[in-house]
């Protein structure tokens, strides 16, 4: 457990919404933010007195990063963007009581993480509070918070055990899968029933028509208004597109994102090909993607987030 225990109350350092003007709101679970696995797995093996008493003697023994830690840093790096540039907020939302939850805080201090909101929910949902606070992104290792998060229309993923990138970019790079990710899964639902040379046919008939927007379009949209806040040949973010489809599939997507008014800076349009080779070259912090398959590859290149949307997540939460 790790996101779990104790009291049903929920504590909150700042009554304010935070979604009230143009920030960039993520929110994330204290498992994807810190390394948790130990204490995860002696509350599953000794039940909740055992990992209440492991968490309180050890408060003030500092938490090894978790898989989203570099993610949530270059964040919150972007808040030393010009004065007219949208802020960044990242929110902690914990199952923690706010009582076990003083390690976690204690490594934010440490750390130097500008995380000033948290949610401890005493072993209940977070899921109701990522809504509450306008979060753009809800990033958690626990697969039914992050399904609950999606049904209630916000950009979520469950972040996966890893490899993060070895890179020295000072870059913030996301990656995105397309369908059922920032589209929607009209176009895989074809591809899905009909199979391969249907889908082609039908994105070649619709090329003209744009995709409707899928989980992640309203998390681009608000990325893509940070990014704009940079000057173009300086924007310390930069996105890519990393899909399956290739020519002629790819005309839709691209008269799509001109529709939207979205820029994304690169566009890899792998025609079936594995993606992780490819997030490495990227140098990606981060990769979004709804398929088993894909996030399989991805994570053993590159932090992964998988997206349980759409007809290949059909009955099925969580990876």
């Amino acid at each position: 457990m790790a996101d779990s225990p104790t009291v049903s109350a929920v504590n909150a350092s700042a009554a304010t919404p935070a979604n009230d003007d143009d920030r960039l709101i993520v929110a994330i679970s204290a498992r994807a933010l810190f390394d948790l696995s130990e204490s995860h797995a002696l509350f599953e093996r000794e039940g909740l007195d055992a990992y209440r008493r492991y968490q309180m003697a050890r408060e003030d023994e500092l938490l090894a990063p978790g898989i989203a830690f570099p993610l949530v840093q270059k964040l919150l790096a972007l808040n030393q963007a010009p004065p007219l540039a949208p802020r960044v907020e990242v929110i902690l939302m914990s199952r923690n009581s706010a009582d076990t939850g003083l390690r976690i805080f204690n490594s934010i201090e440490h750390y130097g993480l500008e995380i000033v909101r948290a949610v401890f929910t005493g072993g209940a949902s977070t899921s109701p509070y990522v809504h509450s606070f306008g979060a753009d992104l809800f990033l958690s290792a626990n697969p039914e918070s992050v399904a609950w998060a999606l049904a209630a229309g916000v950009a979520a993923a469950t972040i996966l055990p890893s490899k993060a990138p070895q890179t020295a970019s000072q870059e913030l790079r996301i990656a995105f899968d397309g369908d059922a990710v920032i589209f929607g899964d009209e176009s895989e639902r074809v591809s899905q029933e009909q199979g391969i040379d249907a889908f082609h046919r039908n994105e070649a008939e619709l090329a003209e028509q744009p995709l409707s927007g899928g989980p992640f379009r309203g998390f681009l949209d608000a990325l893509h208004r940070l990014q704009m806040a940079f000057p173009a040949d300086a924007s310390p973010i930069r996105t890519a597109l990393v899909t399956a489809r290739s020519a002629p599939a790819h005309k839709r997507v691209i008269l799509t994102l001109r529709s939207w008014g979205i820029r994304l800076d690169e566009a890899l349009f792998l025609g079936g090909r594995d993606k992780g080779p490819f997030l490495k070259a990227f140098g990606a912090d981060i990769f979004f993607d709804d398929s088993h398959a894909n996030v399989e590859s991805a994570r053993r290149h590159v932090a992964t987030g998988h997206v349980p949307h759409g007809v290949r997540n059909k009955g099925n939460s969580g990876i």
